[in-house]
């Protein structure tokens, strides 16, 4: 895969998230996210063979990733975690639709959302010989995690609404992950309050009714950033 192209006056390309806290926020195993960073070593028959990292991040000496790094991590989870594909298949397909498309880092580009991961897919399904049934259901995971991402007019990672819980509504968009906002930490969409605060200040004693009166949250977004920092 090609090295990441990093602008180091945006925001959102800026080393901020340790692995275990991008973990957390994204409900991912820091284990498996380390292995998508760091690459992996893993045995064959004749010793011991690496795979390559598939996010590339920032700083090549600094294990800490950014928020686009955030977003490619995001889309991942949907391909390996919740489909089972390979880290091999995807970076044969990221790497196909590279060369075919010269579309670098689609993982984080709008066309994979443009006809949900069509491009990705054509070529997943080639490399696997995926069924139709099988790209309909990767289709609809796809679909569900790339509408969680906000775009710039540049079609460009902007934020991040990630699932506050396994059975949250899909529309339900309460925590939002901005590096422009809360330093980049989970925080309540509508007013910019961080998560933790408010569960740090939960757990200290005071209640969900007094925490909404304070910040002038509703006590629904108030239960669904605890649910969030609970789950996490």
């Amino acid at each position: 895969m090609a090295p990441a192209t990093v602008d180091k006056a945006d925001p959102r390309d800026l080393p901020i998230y340790s692995l275990s806290q991008a973990a957390r926020y994204l409900r991912i195993p820091q284990t498996t996210l380390r292995s998508w960073v760091l690459g992996r070593h893993f045995p064959r028959l004749d010793g011991r063979g690496f795979s390559e990292p598939l996010i590339q991040k920032p700083e090549p000496h600094d294990e800490r990733l950014s928020f686009t790094n955030l977003i490619e991590a995001h889309v991942l989870h949907a391909l390996r975690v919740k489909h089972g594909v390979t880290m091999r298949a995807v970076r044969e397909a990221l790497d196909y639709v590279q060369r075919q498309f010269h579309i670098d880092r689609l993982l984080i580009r709008k066309e994979l959302r443009a006809a949900p991961g069509e491009l990705f897919l054509a070529e997943y399904g080639r490399l696997l010989s995926l069924s139709p049934s099988g790209q309909f259901a990767m289709e609809k995971i796809l679909e569900a995690y790339l509408k969680r991402v906000v775009r710039d007019s540049a079609g460009l990672p902007l934020r991040l609404y990630p699932f506050t819980s396994p059975n949250a509504a899909e529309d339900r968009r309460v925590v939002v992950i901005d590096p422009r906002v809360s330093f980049g930490r989970p925080a309540i969409a509508r007013k910019g309050i961080s998560t933790a605060i408010l569960a740090e200040r939960l757990n200290a004693g005071e209640s969900i009714r007094e925490l909404a009166y304070d910040y002038g949250l509703d006590e629904e977004e108030v239960a669904e950033a605890i649910i969030y920092e609970r789950a996490a």
